[in-house]
């Protein structure tokens, strides 16, 4: 599989509460100090989730033996259908749920401190999150690629969860219009977007099994 082809899954990690912070931190006090702390807890949650995945679905496959390592291949690859399917269902049954959890109040006079710790604890304990990594660390180690391949889907996503701070910089006050604009469409609508992407990386996955 073409490691273009896991970049979708970026959208899926970030379409949800874990964009919304990103604004709502953009939008609260000392928005850049909490926005980059943020940021930072974000790139090492994703990092380190999505390495433990290649690295454990690398180890089971290269622990096989040789004649037996085609047919770990295949059952990593319907485990990631599997998941996807699971992810699929998950989504769309909570597509209704839009209201905001109680602790994204806290995040308007939120620290550097709990920006940090944010970003890391909602990215690892994410359930949607959590599948997304283990998708591209399983799917990347099913097919033998090397694990600098996630890097791009790395940044990709540390791009799409930094566009509130991004539009910070270079709007300065008119994001503080623009953001929460973005924070209700997105709200509203991200469930839509995460189907879609899912649906795309199931048919390539289910496409490439008989490859």
């Amino acid at each position: 599989m073409d490691v273009l082809a896991i970049l979708p899954l970026a959208i899926v990690m970030v379409a949800g509460p874990q964009i919304v912070s990103a604004i709502v931190l953009a939008t609260g006090q000392d928005a850049r100090r909490n926005s980059f702390a943020f940021l930072a807890g974000v790139a090492l949650a994703i990092t380190v989730g999505t390495m433990v995945a290649y690295w454990l679905f690398r180890l089971v496959k290269t622990s096989a033996p040789a004649e037996r390592q085609g047919t770990v291949g295949t059952f990593i690859d319907w485990l990631v259908i599997a998941l996807l399917v699971f992810l699929m269902v998950r989504v769309f049954l909570r597509r209704k749920h839009t209201t905001s959890p109680k602790w994204m109040g806290r995040l308007q006079t939120a620290d550097a401190r709990l920006s940090f710790r944010l970003g890391l604890l909602l990215f690892l304990v994410m359930p949607t999150d959590v599948i997304t990594m283990i998708t591209v660390g399983a799917s990347l180690a099913g097919r033998g690629d090397p694990w600098w391949q996630s890097i791009p889907f790395l940044v990709l996503t540390l791009l799409l969860v930094g566009l509130p701070l991004i539009i910070l910089l270079l709007l300065g006050k008119r994001a503080q219009e623009l953001l929460p604009k973005l924070r209700d469409w997105m709200s509203t609508n991200s469930w839509v977007i995460n189907e879609a992407v899912i649906v795309f990386f199931l048919a390539l996955t289910v496409s490439s099994l008989g490859s």
